[in-house]
C-alpha cells in the first residue's frame, strides 16, 4: 500500500507540470529548469545544484555554479543539472525586461547644432521671406516707388538673407564626417555622435568580449614532481573531451595546439558544481576545483597558495587527480586582447578616466584592471548597474563613453553619451549604441 501509495504521489506530481508563458506565472511559483534550457524568469534557485551561463545578462565569461539560495536570471542558459527556481519577479520586472525599457528611453540621436540650426531656420526663414515681400510692396503702394525698382531689391534681399548655406552646410559637414570615420571602420549612427567625442571626459568600458577575448584559453599547465605537462594534459584534455562546458572546450583545444594526443575516457561522471571524473587508459582521473579535491579525501597542501595566487590574477584553477593522487593543475582564463593595453594607455594620454564595469567577479576584474592601469574598476554589477553607473557619472557634470558587447551593456549604451559597440558583437549591443567598431 506504501509503495502504490508512493507511486500515485509521483504520477501527480509529474501530471501537475505543465510548460506555460512566463508571463502567466506569480512572483512566488516554483518553476523547473530542466539542463541546457534557458532561465525564463528571474528567481531563487529552491533546490538542484547546476553551472549557469549568465553572459547574456552578466557578461561573465565562465558558466557560475549555482546551488540553493542562489539567485537565477530570465534570458541566462542552465547547464548541466536540473533546478527548481522560486519566481521572484513578474515576466515585466527581469532584469532583462527592464534592460529592453532603458534601451527604448535611452536612445536620442540628432545633433545639437542641427536642432539649433533647424530651430533658427523655422523662425529666420519667415521673416526673410515677409521682409522682402514688405520692400516689393510697400514703397510702390504707399510712396510711388517703381514696381520693378522695389521687386528687384526684394529680390536681393531674399537671395542674400536666406539662410539656405547655414542650413545646408552643417548636414553636409555631418555626413562628411559620417563617411570618414566609415573609411576608418566606425561606423557612426547620426550627426549626434559625431559631435560629441570633443566633449568626453570619462570612458566606462565593459570587460569580457571587450577588453578580454571573451572567450576562455588555456593558459597554464602546471605539473607535480613526478609528472610532466604534456603527461597533465592529455589527463585533463581526455577527460574534458566530450563536454560542451566552456572551459572543457579551452582545455581540448589548448591539448590540440600543442599536438598532446588524448585517448577515450571511460565511466565519465560530472559532478555539479566540483569537476569531473572518469577513467583514461586504465587510471581513475578526476577533474576539479578544491571541493572535488576534498570530497576524493585529498590535501592540496602548498598547491592550494599557487591556485590561489592563479585566482588572484582572474584565472580559473582546476586540480588534476590520477590514481588518489594530485598530478597538477590546469590553469584556463579569458585572456587580454593583444591591442587592449596600448588603447588604455592612449586613453589616459588623451586624458580620460578611465572606469571598468563588469559582472564578472570582483577578483577576476580587480586582477585585470590593476594589470591595464584602469583608474576604477565596478565588479558584480547587472544591466540596470550599469546603466546607472553611466546615470551618476552624468550626474556629476561628465560627458560618458561607454564601450560593450554584450546583451548585459545595451542599457548603458544606450545611455552613455556616446555608446561604442564591439562589431563582434550582440546585435542588441550594436543597436542601441551610436558608434559601431567594424
Amino acid at each position: 500500500y506504501d509503495l502504490a501509495e508512493g507511486i500515485g504521489h509521483a504520477v501527480c506530481a509529474v501530471l501537475a507540470d505543465a510548460e506555460v508563458d512566463p508571463a502567466e506565472v506569480a512572483v512566488g511559483t516554483t518553476f523547473i529548469v530542466l539542463p541546457g534550457e534557458r532561465i525564463g524568469l528571474d528567481g531563487r534557485v529552491e533546490s538542484g545544484r547546476t553551472e549557469v551561463d549568465q553572459a547574456p545578462i552578466t557578461g561573465e565569461s565562465v558558466p557560475v555554479d549555482k546551488e540553493p539560495g542562489d539567485q537565477v536570471f530570465a534570458g541566462t542558459i542552465n547547464g548541466s543539472g536540473a533546478i527548481e527556481v522560486i519566481a521572484t519577479q513578474p515576466a515585466g520586472e527581469t532584469t532583462l525586461a527592464r534592460s529592453v525599457r532603458q534601451v527604448a528611453d535611452s536612445q536620442a540621436n540628432r545633433s545639437e547644432s542641427e536642432r539649433f540650426v533647424e530651430r533658427f531656420a523655422r523662425i529666420y526663414t519667415p521673416v526673410i521671406f515677409a521682409s522682402a515681400l514688405l520692400v516689393a510692396l510697400v514703397p510702390p503702394l504707399l510712396f510711388g516707388g517703381q514696381w520693378s525698382d522695389w521687386t528687384y531689391r526684394a529680390l536681393v534681399l531674399l537671395v542674400i538673407g536666406c539662410p539656405c548655406a547655414l542650413v545646408i552646410s552643417t548636414p553636409v559637414a555631418i555626413v562628411a564626417s559620417l563617411a570618414a570615420s566609415a573609411r576608418h571602420g566606425v561606423l557612426l549612427k547620426g550627426g549626434r555622435v559625431a559631435e560629441l567625442p570633443a566633449k568626453l571626459a570619462v570612458v566606462a568600458l565593459d570587460k569580457t568580449g571587450t577588453l578580454t577575448m571573451g572567450k576562455p584559453q588555456l593558459v597554464a599547465v602546471l605539473p607535480e614532481p613526478g609528472h610532466d605537462e604534456a603527461e597533465v594534459l592529455r589527463l585533463a584534455a581526455s577527460l574534458e573531451r566530450g563536454s560542451e562546458h566552456p572551459l572543457a572546450e579551452a582545455i581540448v583545444r589548448g591539448a590540440e595546439e600543442r599536438d598532446v594526443k588524448m585517448a577515450n575516457a571511460d565511466d565519465f561522471e560530472a559532478v555539479t558544481g566540483k569537476g569531473v571524473k572518469g577513467v583514461v587508459d586504465g587510471q581513475a582521473v578526476a577533474l576539479g576545483n578544491l571541493a572535488m579535491i576534498r570530497e576524493l579525501g585529498l590535501e592540496a597542501g602548498e598547491l592550494t597558495a599557487k591556485a590561489n595566487d592563479r585566482r588572484d590574477e582572474g584565472e580559473t584553477v582546476m586540480f588534476v587527480v590520477l590514481d588518489g593522487e594530485i598530478a597538477g593543475l590546469v590553469a584556463v582564463a579569458d585572456p587580454v586582447k593583444e591591442t587592449t593595453p596600448a588603447a588604455i594607455k592612449d586613453l589616459h594620454e588623451l586624458g580620460f578616466r578611465v572606469i571598468m564595469a563588469t559582472g564578472d567577479n570582483e577578483r577576476t576584474a580587480k586582477a585585470i584592471g590593476a594589470r591595464l592601469g584602469i583608474d576604477e574598476i565596478r565588479a558584480d554589477v547587472l544591466p540596470e548597474d550599469k546603466a546607472r553607473i553611466i546615470k551618476e557619472l552624468q550626474a556629476e557634470g561628465h560627458k560618458v563613453a561607454m564601450a560593450g558587447d554584450g546583451v548585459n551593456d545595451a542599457p548603458a549604451l544606450a545611455q552613455a553619451d556616446v555608446g561604442i559597440a564591439m562589431g563582434t558583437g550582440a546585435d542588441v549591443a550594436i543597436e542601441s549604441a551610436g558608434v559601431t567598431l567594424v
